[in-house]
């Protein structure tokens, strides 16, 4: 299993709306790729190491997919569109990174 995870970087002119992202991006991006998806969670950065730094990451999106050639036959067709669409919530792109999942 591995774990596709989005992250957006935070910063003091970062604008990043979340109800677009659940309501509208995240439920297009879960339609588009189908039941490759085998899992989708967000979390929303709330802080930082100390009092009052911001999180470094104003939000993550993590997809979880069997494996990385099942996330490219399936996220690859539409990486345009979910590009495109990133001009209605947020003025930063996210940084993707994949990972082996492991869990204990």
């Amino acid at each position: 299993m591995i774990k596709v995870s989005v992250m957006y970087p935070n910063g003091k002119d970062v604008k990043f709306d979340v109800d677009y992202y659940k309501n509208n991006h995240l439920p297009m991006l879960s339609n588009a790729v189908g039941d490759a998806l085998k899992g989708l969670e967000l979390d929303l950065g709330l802080a930082g190491r100390s009092e009052g730094e911001l999180a470094p990451y104003i939000a993550i999106a993590h997809l979880k997919f069997n494996d990385v050639a099942s996330f490219n036959a399936a996220f690859g067709p539409h990486a345009e569109a979910f590009a495109a669409d990133v001009k209605n919530y947020s003025n930063v792109q996210g940084e993707l990174q994949i990972s082996e999942l492991i869990t204990f």
